[in-house]
């Protein structure tokens, strides 16, 4: 691993490039019944500009929700529509990168390319040749592309599912998801070097939508703790039903409502395990 380039905080990386550079000409915005309406740049440039500039998440692509019958979906009003991508929340974004303790030469795997931001932001921290993201959606991984050409920032955009890693660059010193997952999949901690760090946002454990930073053992184990709220996106494999979130939050008012910090995990090879306060004390499988 290579130590010859000069280290760059995430604030500053965060400055050099602006996600406006990377946020497409349509977005959407929840209007006042808290549908998803489209946004276009040139067509409305105050609104598109109040959005982006916002320390909040962009809507980036949207979809019609399949429970919801045909005659009552509306693209132009958001009936119907909901939310499939987003550009992150920004000091979400500094949070994350920090929790990472990156260096320059450092591996890193990302696991949703989305805009191509949060990609060109690591670039910025370990060097472009360094970073492999992967993006589910073909559509969105080209734009990502496109917008990281662009900005002279050639990071390797994988379109594939991203719950398998990408093993053809790894091993990795960093795996970062930009999504929440309920099941942190072993690929990952696979194709992770011992030592390495895994942070994944977490699903439906806790009503705060944990962040979670794990460390990868010589044996192959990951185990971390929950450090602060996330509220990302669920991943696209792993999106939960209504009940199994309000089963999670049953199980966190009977355990007498704990902080998130209380929380941790262990990933096997076997399966993952949650836990309160100490491994010895798991609260979920």
């Amino acid at each position: 691993m290579q130590r010859d380039r000069k280290a760059v905080t995430p604030e500053a990386a965060i400055r050099a490039l602006p996600r406006d550079l990377f946020i497409p000409d349509q977005i959407f915005v929840l209007n006042e019944i808290n549908y998803w309406v489209p946004v276009n740049r040139q067509e409305d440039p105050e609104r598109w500009r109040a959005a982006v500039d916002a320390d909040d998440a962009v809507v980036t692509q949207t979809a019609f929700d399949p429970s919801i019958p045909a005659e009552y979906r509306n693209a132009a009003t958001g009936a119907g529509v909901e939310a499939m991508s987003s550009n992150s929340t920004p000091h979400l974004v500094r949070r994350m990168l920090e929790a990472l303790d990156l260096q320059p030469g450092m591996t890193v795997l990302e696991i949703g390319t989305g805009t191509g931001w949060n990609a060109a932001l690591l670039a910025q921290l370990t060097g472009a040749a360094s970073v492999t993201t992967v993006e589910i959606d073909p559509a969105l991984a080209d734009r990502a592309r496109t917008a990281l050409e662009r900005v002279s920032c050639p990071v390797d955009v994988i379109t594939g599912d991203g719950e398998l890693g990408h093993p053809a660059n790894a091993p990795y010193d960093r795996v970062i998801c930009t999504a929440a997952v309920s099941t942190l999949p072993y690929a990952w901690v696979r194709q992770t070097r011992a030592g390495g760090i895994i942070l994944a946002p977490w699903g439906p454990i806790h009503p705060d939508w944990p962040l979670c930073r794990l460390v990868v053992d010589e044996d192959g184990t990951a185990h971390g703790r929950f450090t602060a709220p996330s509220w990302f996106m669920p991943l696209r494999g792993q999106r939960p039903a209504k009940s199994t979130t309000q089963d999670a939050e049953e199980r966190w008012k009977a355990l007498g409502e704990p902080t998130l910090d209380r929380y941790g995990v262990t990933v096997t090879p076997g399966g993952q395990t949650i836990w309160l306060d100490s491994p010895t004390n798991p609260v979920h499988p």
